[in-house]
C-alpha cells in the first residue's frame, strides 16, 4: 500500500517504512516527535486505486521525525558579467527534516 501525499507544496510516494527528507518542518519538531499529514491525493490500496478531488476523504499518513535537522548538498551560486569586473560567489545549502514513514491509513 502506497500513497502520494503533499507536504509543504511537494509531493511524495509514502510507504511504511520509507525515509523521505522533507523541507525543514520547523524548531517545534523533535526527534521522535510524531507528524499526520491529511493532504493525500492517491491510495493505492494493492491494485485499488482511489485518487481524491482534490483529496482523499479519511486518508492520512503518519510519520516520525527521525532527524529535525538535516543539511542538503552545497549549491554554489556563480554570477559573472563578462569584461566587466563582475563576479559573485555564493552558496546555498536547504535545510531537511528527515521523517520515517510508520503507517498509511485509508
Amino acid at each position: 500500500m502506497y500513497a502520494i501525499v503533499d507536504i509543504q507544496g511537494q509531493q511524495f510516494k509514502a510507504e511504511a517504512g520509507k525515509k523521505l527528507y522533507v523541507h525543514y518542518l520547523g524548531e517545534e519538531k523533535q526527534a521522535g516527535d510524531s507528524v499526520e499529514f491529511g493532504k493525500v491525493l492517491l491510495v493505492d490500496a494493492d491494485g485499488a486505486i482511489t485518487v481524491g478531488a482534490p483529496t482523499v476523504e479519511g486518508a492520512k499518513v503518519v510519520c516520525e521525525v527521525k532527524t529535525p535537522l538535516v543539511k542538503g548538498e552545497h549549491v554554489i551560486v556563480f554570477k559573472k558579467r563578462r569584461r566587466k569586473g563582475y563576479r559573485r560567489l555564493n552558496g546555498h545549502r536547504q535545510m531537511f527534516t528527515e521523517l520515517v514513514i510508520k503507517e498509511v491509513i485509508a
